[in-house]
Formats: structure tokens, sequence, C-alpha cells
């Protein structure tokens, strides 16, 4: 954004409405303009009509030969319905092409920004949720045999050891979140419920398929110290990950709003081996996209200082952290860290609706643009079609070589893959 930009933003950033009325308008008068063209550092790989999802789970095989995928089976621009079936599987990569498409299960549970978190458990083994007699589940799938075991709960985010899963109400995040839970009913949502003691976070043994609660929702909103997470809000959890050496789960701890659609967030911290939670001190209760690196630290989109930014989170020394190429990128975006000490991230689309990508150095904060697509008006988000937007989730390869993305710009929802070297 630039510096106009960026004051309007901030001035109505607390209005969802407003917000959402001024950028319609903003757009809609470079509608009128010649578009910009696409550009990419290096050729983008395109398969069309396919997707993955969200930026912390990783699409790539250990040896970069196949990506996780999902297929759709309808090309209009329109939310997900109860029995509306995605192909979940992975397309063959040779390292300069996307190859056929290997099905491996298919499912009504997902959506178009988290998909329906398809991810690797080992080398072998893929994990999705599904639905299995109208109930909540999840489905490992060996790629091999097509051997498969049903989990009798929705997962989000494995562990990388492989041994544990995340869990939460998909439900209870759909009726809050629209477009990032399912339409489908599941046994620990309390819906009607503010918080609960019996709902919130969850972990699940991937191998003795016990479920535990580790994190409520009445914990997290007696635990906060604002005003605006009392009892009267609605109180929820998403976006958990796991930090590297599985022994950290992260977690946006989320509540409702005077406004309709404003939220109030905080990052969490569950300490697996000492049970101990603790909130990330962030202003502002703003948080929006992180991701970890394997030296401790969170690279998060949210308030630090009172300023919205980039920002380094020391898990293990907090004091430490700091700005991360702030004010030269200053918008809001999903992150990827390409090593310790870069990540790339995207950009929702500008005035002339082009999502770009950039690559971050955090040691000398120098920002390179890689990418940038553009994302047609029909793709854009309403009251009427949903969230339907295609964010660019980024998600670098583990070795650094690759960054896959999903992508409008062709007209069709699709999955593509570019070089990063």
């Amino acid at each position: 954004m630039n510096k106009i930009e960026r004051f309007v933003y901030d001035l109505v950033k607390s209005n969802p409405k407003i917000k959402k009325l001024i950028r319609n308008i903003y757009q809609g008068v470079f509608d009128l303009m010649p578009r910009k063209k696409n550009y990419t550092v290096n050729p983008i790989i395109l398969k069309e009509g396919f997707f993955y999802g969200f930026h912390e789970i990783q699409p790539f095989s250990e040896d970069n030969t196949k990506i996780l995928a999902n297929k759709l089976r309808y090309n209009e621009v329109r939310m997900p319905r109860k029995d509306d079936f995605i192909d979940v599987g992975y397309i063959n990569f040779d390292g300069n092409a996307l190859g056929d498409f290997v099905k491996l299960g298919e499912t009504n549970a997902w959506n178009f920004h988290k998909g329906c978190r398809l991810q690797w458990i080992n080398n072998d083994e893929v994990i999705y949720n599904c639905t299995s007699n109208d109930n909540m589940t999840s489905k490992i799938v060996n790629i091999h045999s097509g051997d498969e075991n049903i989990i009798p709960f929705p997962i989000d985010t494995v562990s990388p050891d492989g041994k544990y899963a995340t869990s939460f109400s998909y439900e209870r995040l759909e009726k809050h979140m629209p477009g990032y839970g399912y339409c489908h009913k599941d046994d620990y949502s309390y819906i009607d419920e503010k918080s609960s003691n019996d709902t919130g976070l969850f972990i699940v043994d991937l191998h003795t398929k016990e479920r535990k609660l580790i994190v409520s929702l009445d914990e997290l909103a007696n635990s906060t110290a604002s005003f605006e997470a009392s009892n009267v809000s609605d109180h929820y959890v998403t976006h958990s990950e796991f930090s590297h050496d599985s022994k950290l789960i992260s977690f946006l701890h989320r509540w409702t709003g005077e406004y309709k659609g404003k939220r109030f967030t905080e990052l969490m911290i569950y300490n697996l081996e000492t049970g101990k939670l603790i909130c990330i001190p962030t202003t502002g209760h703003m948080t929006s996209h992180y991701d970890w690196n394997h030296k401790r630290e969170i690279i998060a989109y949210c308030n630090y200082k009172d300023q919205d930014a980039h920002v380094l989170l020391k898990i293990d020394d907090i004091n430490e952290s700091k700005f991360v190429a702030y004010p030269s990128l200053n918008s809001d975006g999903h992150q990827s860290f390409i090593n310790d000490s870069s990540f790339v991230t995207d950009t929702y689309p500008d005035k002339w609706r082009m999502a770009k990508l950039y690559k971050v150095n955090i040691n000398d904060n120098s920002v390179k643009l890689i990418s940038s697509v553009y994302s047609p008006k029909k793709f854009q988000s309403t009251t009427k079609k949903g969230h339907v937007a295609c964010d660019l989730h980024p998600i670098v390869s583990k070795d650094g070589s690759y960054v896959c993305f999903d992508t409008v710009h062709t007209g069709k929802r699709s999955l593509a893959i570019m070089k990063l070297n």
C-alpha cells in the first residue's frame, strides 16, 4: 500500500463494512483503466481446476516429486454446498512440469481457503478431512497401497513428528468465520454457547485415535485482558500450527466484536511438555497470519507496539521480537519460510486487482517482488457469493526450491508452481 492507501486503511480497518465499501469503490474506479500485465521472476507451471489452500501445511513430498492437490468438480464461482465433493490426491511433478493427477479419495468437507486440510503425515501417508455417516471425520491414506484408516474427528494440522494432530469445531468456525469452516455439524461445537468448558482446542493421537481437550473456550475467554472478550462475545479457535520440534502448538483465539464481521484475535502458544498456555503480547488484539521457522520463531502479521506489520516473534525471548521490512512491506499476507532468515508472503489484490508475491530477507529487511498476477472481479467475495476469493496462500517446499500457490489469473482457479532459485 502507498502512504495514502495505508492512511485510509488505518482509519477504517476497525469497521469491516466501511472498509469493504471503500475498497470496492476504489477498485471499481481502476477497473475502468487498462489492466496491468502479469509478472513473474520465473515461469509459472500451472494446473487449472486444482487448488491446495492454506499456507502453513506442506503440499510437497520430501523429494518434491509429488504435490498434494484438491481437484474441483464444478466451475461456477460459488461456495461449496453440503453435497459438493472434490477429489483429493497428488500431482506428479518432475521439476519442470505438472503431470498426471493421482486420486486418493474424495470429500465434501472442504472450503477454498483451508481446503480439506490435506497434508503429509510421513513419506507414505496423507490425511484429510471428510465425513462418514454424516459425521465429521478424517481419513489417513497410504499413497502406495491405498489402505485407509478413519480418525473419528476432523483435524487441522499434523505435528512434524507425525504423532498428533490438532482439532477443533469446524461447525463453530463456519458460524463465526464463514468460508473457513465446513457446512456440516459436529459433536463438539456447542454452537449456542458463547464459550464452553467442553470445547476449544483438542489434540488427537493419530495412533490411538483418542481426542483430548487441552485448552477450553472458557479458559481462553476468562484469561484475556480484553473487556470485549467477556461472555457477551462468541469465542472460537482457528489457525493452529506446531513448532518444528513438535513441542509447541500455536493457534488463534478469536472472538466477535460490536460490528458484524469484526473480530479480535490473540496469538496463543500451548506447551505440550509443561501444559503451560501463554498469550503473545501483541497490541490491539490483532493477529492474522503467521508461520514458524526452525529457531522457534514466528513471522506474523500482527499489531506490534501499536503498528500493524510483519513481525518476527522470538518465542523463547519475546522482548527481542522485531519489525521485518516495515514500512516497505506494510500490508497483510500469508507467510511461508524459505529458510530461517527469509520467507515469501503474498498480498490481497490491490487497486489494479493484482495479487503479489514477495521474497523477504529478515536480516537486511530487503523485499523482492517475485510475482504479480491478476485476480478477476468475479472472484471477489461478496455477501451473495460468500468467501470465494482466491488468496495466493504461498507455500515453500522444504528445501526452499519451489513455491506453490493458488491463482485465478487465467480465469479459472488453478494450482501454480514456481522455482525460487
